[in-house]
C-alpha cells in the first residue's frame, strides 16, 4: 500500500472538555467500540476496583483525575484511530495545549446539567485559532439538564461557532427516551441498559412502537425536529473541517448511549492528516521522507527502568523501526530503534507508522519538547509549540540531603515533561519550581516520592510576574531583592520574579534602560 493510502487510514483527534464532563468515561467507551478493551474502567475507579485505561498514572487512580495526556491508538473497520486523551484539570493546560498541536480535529464534550464551562472555553478558543475541526458530543442525557435548545443557542453565543445537530434528544433525566438520529434518518431507544434499540423513521407509526411516539416528550421532540429541519443551519461538511460549524451529538457515556452512532458519524467525517506548516514552508502528508514533532516526553512509564519516553506526532512518509533520523535542533543523528504504541501504560513495539500516527520513541535526554526530527537531508523545523509563563512560584528543597543526587535527577527528569519550569536562584543557588496550579506540584511531590524515593519540601515565594531580562546585557545584581528576585531559567536565560504590577512599574520607571520580556 502507498504511503497515500496509509495516510488516508489515518484519523488522530483529542478529546477536550472541563473536569467531570465524562472525557475520560468517553475515552474508555471508544475503546470499547474499538475492541481494546473488555470492559470500561470509570474514572472513579477507587469504589469499584477498576480504573481508567486512559489513566495509567498512580495518582490518577487514587484522585479520579486525569492530569497527564493519554495517547491511544486502535483499529477501528479499515481505519487507523488514534485518540489522545488530555487533562481536563486547568492546572495541566500547558500539557493539553500541545497536545492539540499534534492532532487533526477533536471531540469536545459538555456536561449537559451544567453547559460550557470556563475551561472549556479555554480550550475551545485553542482550536478556533489554530483552525482545527470541532465536534461536540453532549453528555449525560440521562440526568435532568439544560433544555437542548438552551445549549445550542449557549454554544453558539458563547463560542461564536454555527451548530448543527446530528441527532435530538427525546426528553432527559428519568424521562429520556432516546434520541432522533438525524443524519441516519431513525430513532434510537434509550432501554437504560448497554442495549440500543433502532427504529427507522417510517416504522415509527407501527402500532409496537405507538407506547414511545404517545408520550408528551417524544411529541414535542418530534416538533423541535421538524422546527431545525425547516430553520436550522444547513450541515455543511466544509464548514465544518473549517472550524466555523460544529457537529452536536447528545448521548451519555456512563449509561451508555449514543456513543456508537457518534463515533461512526465522527470517524465517518473526520479529517485525515493535514499538510503542516515548517519555517521551509508546507509540507504534504504524504511526502516520501519521513518527519514529526516532539510534543510531550514522559519520564518514569516504566518505573521500574526508569525510562524516558518522547511522543512524536508523525507528519510526513514512513516511520521504521531502527531508521536513523536527524534532529534539527542540533543536526545529531539519533537511531529509533526502540519505538512504541502505547495504550495508557501497556505498550507493544510498533515496527512502521505513517502521518497522522502518534509514537512513543526512547529518549537518551537527547531530546526537547518541540523538537523536529527529520529523514534525509531537509532541514526545517515545525511551527513552535506554545509556551506559558508560569504564575506560581515555589523554593523546593529535598528533606534528606543524603538524596541530593536522586533530587536533582528527579528535578531534572520531571522538568523535561514541561508541566512545571525549573529556575535557580541567582544569589543562592537554590532551586525554584514555576507552576500553573497547585496540583502540578501535588504531582511533582508525589513522583518524587514514589519514582525517585525523595522527600520534598515547598517553600512558597507566592504568585509572581516573571519577566525576562536582554540576554546581551551585563546583570546588575545589586538592583534586586525578594520583591524583584533575579533568577535564571533552565537554558541559562536572567528573568526577573517581580511580587506584583506594583514592584514591576516602580523598577520599570527606576530602570528605564533595562529591557523587560514576557517570554525570550
Amino acid at each position: 500500500m502507498s504511503i497515500k493510502e496509509e495516510v488516508q487510514k489515518r484519523k488522530t483527534f483529542a478529546i477536550i472538555s472541563h473536569p467531570d464532563a465524562g472525557k475520560t468515561t468517553l475515552t474508555e467507551r471508544l475503546l470499547l467500540v474499538g475492541n481494546l478493551i473488555r470492559t470500561a474502567g470509570t474514572v472513579k475507579g477507587k469504589k469499584s476496583g477498576k480504573f481508567a485505561t486512559s489513566d495509567w498514572m498512580e495518582i490518577e487512580k487514587q484522585r479520579g483525575i486525569s492530569v497527564t495526556s493519554s495517547v491511544m491508538n486502535f483499529q477501528y473497520n479499515d481505519l487507523q484511530v488514534n485518540i489522545l486523551d488530555t487533562p481536563g484539570h486547568e492546572d495541566f493546560s500547558e500539557d493539553t495545549y500541545r497536545t492539540l498541536t499534534a492532532v487533526d480535529s477533536v471531540v469536545m464534550i459538555i456536561d449537559a446539567t451544567k453547559g460550557i464551562e470556563a475551561q472549556t472555553l479555554k480550550l475551545f478558543k485553542v482550536c478556533r485559532m489554530r483552525g482545527i475541526p470541532i465536534f461536540t458530543f453532549i453528555n449525560k442525557l440521562d440526568r435532568e439538564g439544560k433544555e437542548p435548545l438552551a445549549l445550542l443557542e449557549e454554544i453558539e453565543e458563547v463560542l461564536d461557532i454555527e451548530t448543527y445537530p446530528m441527532n435530538w434528544p427525546v426528553g432527559m433525566g428519568k424521562r429520556f427516551l432516546g434520541i432522533f438520529d438525524r443524519h441516519g434518518k431513525q430513532f434510537v431507544k434509550f432501554n437504560g441498559n448497554e442495549e440500543e434499540t433502532y427504529i427507522p423513521y417510517e416504522d415509527l407509526e407501527k402500532d409496537e412502537h405507538q407506547e414511545i411516539t404517545s408520550q408528551t416528550a417524544f411529541e414535542a421532540a418530534q416538533d423541535e425536529v421538524a422546527l431545525l429541519d425547516e430553520a436550522g443551519d444547513q450541515f455543511s461538511l466544509e464548514a465544518v473541517l473549517s472550524g466555523e460549524q460544529t457537529p452536536v451529538f447528545f448521548g451519555s457515556a456512563l449509561a451508555p448511549f449514543g456513543v456508537d452512532i457518534f463515533f461512526d458519524t465522527f470517524i465517518s467525517m473526520a479529517p485525515t492528516p493535514q499538510p503542516r506548516k515548517t519555517t521551509e514552508g508546507m509540507v504534504e502528508p504524504d511526502s516520501p521522507e519521513f518527519s514529526g514533532f516532539i510534543f510531550k516526553i514522559q519520564a518514569n512509564m516504566n518505573p521500574a527502568h526508569r525510562d524516558r519516553i518522547a511522543f512524536i506526532r508523525v507528519c510526513s512518509g514512513k516511520f521504521e523501526r531502527g531508521m536513523s533520523v536527524k534532529l534539527s535542533r542540533t543536526g545529531k543523528v539519533f537511531k529509533l530503534s526502540q519505538s512504541q504504541q502505547i495504550v495508557a501504560s501497556t505498550r507493544e513495539t510498533v515496527d512502521e507508522a505513517y502521518a497522522g500516527d502518534i509514537i512513543g520513541i526512547y529518549d537518551p535526554n537527547a531530546y526537547q519538547i518541540g523538537d523536529t526530527l527529520i529523514e534525509g537531508r531537509a532541514q526545517f523545523n515545525y511551527d513552535e509549540l506554545p509556551q506559558f509563563p508560569p504564575e506560581l512560584f515555589k523554593k523546593v528543597t529535598a528533606k534528606n540531603v543524603m538524596k541530593s543526587k536522586q533530587f536533582k535527577k528527579g528535578i531534572e527528569q520531571l522538568v523535561q515533561e514541561g508541566a512545571i519550569q525549573l529556575f535557580r536562584d541567582k544569589r543562592t543557588e537554590s532551586y525554584i519550581l514555576g507552576a500553573v496550579g497547585e496540583l502540578q506540584y501535588d504531582v511533582f511531590k508525589y513522583r518524587m516520592e514514589n519514582e525517585y524515593n525523595v522527600d520534598v519540601m515547598f517553600d512558597t515565594i507566592g504568585e509572581r510576574i516573571p519577566r525576562w531580562l536582554n540576554s546581551d546585557e551585563k546583570v546588575n545584581e545589586s538592583l534586586f531583592d525578594e520583591r524583584k528576585l533575579l533568577v535564571r531559567d533552565r537554558d541559562g536565560n536572567n528573568l526577573v520574579l517581580f511580587q506584583n504590577q506594583f514592584a514591576l512599574n516602580w523598577f520599570k520607571e527606576n530602570n528605564p534602560k533595562i529591557e523587560l520580556f514576557n517570554r525570550l
